[in-house]
């Protein structure tokens, strides 16, 4: 510590949100916990550029945010979105206090997907039979050589359904009164950055070159007005990187290790 300089940390949400990812729940999370627990770090900023993943990795970020948001409400924790912050990456910035997008950025995708393909008609063509043995009516109701099965399609289209209104009701927490909802809103849409800033789904539509300048300075502001420095050389584990980086007000750098 130079000087005790408070400081930005920034949490790259890069890619798909899945286990075994670089943005998988458990290498965000630890980065959240090694960044509030570092006494120097005033405010957090989450990097997205994501086209989401699992629900579940998502939702365990929500809450992990979420919790440290109770837990150090002074902190400010700010998503700051690149190209794309779409499904489970939404669900994950929408714990956040402000979300900041450039004007070009696709945001949204609220809504939950299964996909697959059905090959009956081809097994037909060239003669196949299908041998399928189970214990249980609906255990292969997922089976793309069967024809869908009408129960097992309710079924799994209520599983799919609960998901999407934990997905909302997450959106819903997170952003509070300044969403302007539509019909369109959970449809599973997206929108550019501009259409999301309208819709209450983002709070500001700034440049690229200043989104990260912008995010910081709102985040020292609301620290106190504490000065920043720049650092580099944090790392989370499992492969997640955690860059602690920050801008001082006024375009000005100072650059630490640690």
């Amino acid at each position: 510590d130079k000087g005790g300089e408070a400081q930005t940390a920034v949490i790259d949400v890069a890619g798909i949100i899945a286990p075994g990812q670089p943005a998988s729940a458990d290498n965000i999370i630890e980065a959240l916990k090694d960044a509030s627990a570092d006494k120097k770090v005033k405010g957090i900023i989450l990097r997205m550029n994501s086209p989401g993943g699992s629900p579940v990795q998502s939702d365990d970020v929500f809450e992990a945010i979420r919790k440290l948001k109770k837990e150090k409400p002074e902190l400010p924790i700010v998503s700051v979105v690149a190209d794309l912050c779409a499904s489970g990456c939404y669900y994950v910035a929408s714990a956040t206090d402000k979300i900041f997008v450039n004007n070009a950025s696709v945001i949204g995708s609220i809504g939950v997907i299964m996909g697959g393909f059905g090959f009956v008609e081809a097994m037909k063509t060239l003669g196949i039979e299908r041998r399928v043995m189970t214990a249980g009516e609906h255990k292969a109701l997922m089976d793309p050589f069967a024809p869908i099965d009408p129960v097992g399609r309710a079924h799994m289209q209520s599983v799919l359904g609960a998901v999407h209104q934990q997905f909302i009701n997450a959106v819903k927490t997170g952003r509070g009164d300044r969403l302007k909802e539509t019909p369109e809103m959970f449809s599973g849409l997206f929108w550019t950055g501009e259409e999301a800033v309208e819709m209450g789904l983002a709070d500001l539509v700034v440049p690229a070159a200043e989104l990260m300048p912008t995010a910081i300075a709102f985040a020292r502001r609301i620290a106190a007005n504490a000065p920043l420095a720049v650092s580099h050389a944090m790392k989370a584990a499992k492969g997640g990187d955690l860059a602690i980086e920050a801008e001082l007000f006024g375009r000005t750098c100072a650059t630490q290790d640690m």
